[in-house]
């Protein structure tokens, strides 16, 4: 046997990656959280040696959901090679703001 990342046993060859007991998941949850959040890791909590819950982060789990789909990944590959995707918040809102204006001006 050897331990886990939380000095816990586990058998010497998981084939499942990431498995934590139960237990393990209880008592140590800040630092497992800190691990999905920090490191991107996922984990396979186990009770009496059977799967039953999986933790993910929250980016992992949205791409599982809810997969990009391929319309939204050419607009951002689009705005990268524009260089759009470096605009801040506030440039944005005045590029709106000059659009709108222009729409105005134009109607009149």
């Amino acid at each position: 046997m050897r331990t886990n990342q939380f000095g816990k046993r586990k058998a010497a060859s998981r084939s499942m990656g990431n498995v934590i007991s139960a237990l393990t998941a209880r008592t140590q949850f800040g630092q497992v959280l800190e691990q999905v959040a920090e490191n991107r890791r996922s984990f396979i909590i186990q009770k009496r040696g059977s799967p039953k819950a999986v933790l993910l982060g929250i980016q992992d789990y949205i791409k599982l959901a809810a997969p990009e789909p391929e319309i939204l990944k050419a607009i951002g590959a689009g705005s990268i090679r524009r260089g759009t995707d470096k605009l801040t918040r506030r440039q944005i809102d005045r590029i709106i703001q000059e659009a709108r204006a222009s729409r105005r001006h134009a109607a009149s």
